[in-house]
C-alpha cells in the first residue's frame, strides 16, 4: 500500500496538468513523455482518462497514446514486439517499462525464475539482473523478494499492482464471489464439525454420568448385601 499512497499525488499532478493542456501540440506529448519517464511513478490509467489526450488521435503524434496504454497494460517484450509503431524510448522509459514488466510476471506467479526474467527484460547476464532486481525493484519498493542465488530465482513476497487492463475488474470480482462461496461452504462445513463434537461432549458426559450412577448403585447393592 506504501507505494500506491506516495503515487497518488503525482498521478492527480499528472492529470491536472492534462487537463489544462489544450491543442494537440508537444505539451501533451512532453507530459506523457515526464510521465513515462517519472522515477516513482506506476500507475497509468487515469491520466490515460484524460479527455484532454483524445486530442493527440489523428495526428503524427497519436503514438504517444498508444506509449502511454503500453506503460499502462505492456510489458518490455509487448514494446519490442511493436517497436516500430512506437516513439523511441529514453533511458528512463526503458528501466520504467522494465520495472512494469516484473510487476506484470509477479501477478502470474511469486517465484520467478532467472531464465524468464533474463529472457523478459533482455538483461545481458544474471549478475546485471540481480543489480536490476535489487536497486530497481526492490529498493524502489515496487516488489518485496529474495534472491535465491542456489536455486536461480527471484522469490516474490510482494509486488505492487497495475494498472487494471479491460474485463480484469470482472475477473476479478468474480475470484471474489467464488472464494467468498467456498470460504461459506467451509464455514458451513466447520460449523457442523462443532456440532458435531459438541454433541459428541454431550453424549460423553451422559455416559460417563451413567457409568457413575451405575456404579454407585453397584456399591449400594454390595453394602446392602454385606450388611
Amino acid at each position: 500500500m506504501e507505494i500506491e499512497q506516495k503515487q497518488a499525488p503525482l498521478i492527480e499532478q499528472f492529470v491536472k496538468q492534462a487537463s489544462t493542456l489544450n491543442g494537440p501540440g508537444p505539451a501533451l506529448v512532453k507530459l506523457i513523455v515526464e510521465a513515462t519517464s517519472h522515477p516513482s511513478l506506476f500507475a497509468f490509467s487515469e491520466i490515460l482518462s484524460v479527455p484532454n489526450l483524445l486530442q493527440l488521435q489523428g495526428t503524427e503524434s497519436s503514438v504517444y497514446i498508444d506509449l502511454l496504454r503500453l506503460f499502462a497494460h505492456g510489458t518490455w517484450t509487448d514494446y519490442k514486439s511493436n517497436a516500430a509503431h512506437l516513439p523511441q524510448l529514453v533511458p528512463d522509459q526503458a528501466v520504467k517499462l522494465k520495472q512494469l514488466s516484473v510487476l506484470t510476471l509477479a501477478e502470474m506467479n511469486k517465484v520467478l525464475s532467472y531464465d524468464q526474467l533474463l529472457k523478459e527484460l533482455e538483461v545481458a547476464n544474471v549478475r546485471e539482473l540481480e543489480d536490476f532486481l535489487i536497486n530497481e525493484c526492490m529498493y524502489v519498493g515496487i516488489v518485496k523478494g529474495k534472491l535465491n542465488q542456489l536455486r536461480r530465482c527471484f522469490e516474490v513476497q510482494f509486488a505492487a499492482g497495475r494498472d487494471l487492463r479491460h474485463g480484469q475488474l470482472e475477473n476479478m470480482m468474480q475470484s471474489l464471489t467464488n472464494w467468498l462461496d467456498t470460504s461459506d461452504n467451509i464455514l458451513s462445513v466447520i460449523q457442523d464439525k462443532i456440532k458435531w463434537a459438541e454433541t459428541m461432549c454431550e453424549e460423553d458426559k451422559k455416559h460417563k454420568m451413567e457409568v457413575k450412577s451405575h456404579l454407585q448403585d453397584v456399591k449400594k447393592s454390595v453394602h446392602s448385601k454385606v450388611n
